[in-house]
């Protein structure tokens, strides 16, 4: 394992054992369930969006460390940021875990999504990975669930 291999994985199990944002808020603008069948990752994504602005961002749920830590490191980045932004967010972490193997991935812009281009290397994993971003897309667009089924 090289160097920045590791890292990832220190990262991952840092942002697993110790999820930041974790917890329901009092009253949420917007929320969703994920549900995540073949591995059993459950997550609730709590919300608050004012002037287009996501002002807070939290999760509660159980899953693998790779689902824990998403949902952690997501609400990390997603915090104060516009809806627009979020979306952004969401596809470029959607193209990360997806991308082939055969695709080379510029990780300087990614910052600490860097983390997940090692998941498109076991396509099981990628819907653990994906669990808490497709729930935050469903939370910010109304929809109140999500599978990845």
């Amino acid at each position: 394992m090289n160097d920045i291999q590791s890292l990832y994985q220190q990262m991952i199990l840092d942002h697993n054992k110790n999820p930041r944002n974790f917890g329901g808020l009092e009253e949420p603008t917007h929320c969703a369930e994920g549900h995540n069948p073949l591995c059993g990752d459950e997550v609730t994504i709590f919300m608050n969006i004012k002037d287009n602005v996501i002002q807070d961002i939290t999760f509660k749920g159980s899953g693998c460390a790779i689902a824990t830590s998403s949902a952690s490191i997501m609400t990390t980045v997603l915090k104060g940021k516009t809806i627009q932004e979020a979306e952004e967010f969401f596809k470029q972490f959607h193209g990360i875990v997806t991308a082939s193997m055969d695709e080379a991935i510029d990780t300087d812009d990614l910052g600490k999504l860097a983390v997940f281009t090692g998941v498109r290397e076991f396509p099981a994993r990628v819907k653990c990975a994906s669990l808490a971003w497709h729930t935050m897309n469903n939370a910010m667009h109304g929809e109140a669930n999500a599978s990845t089924e």
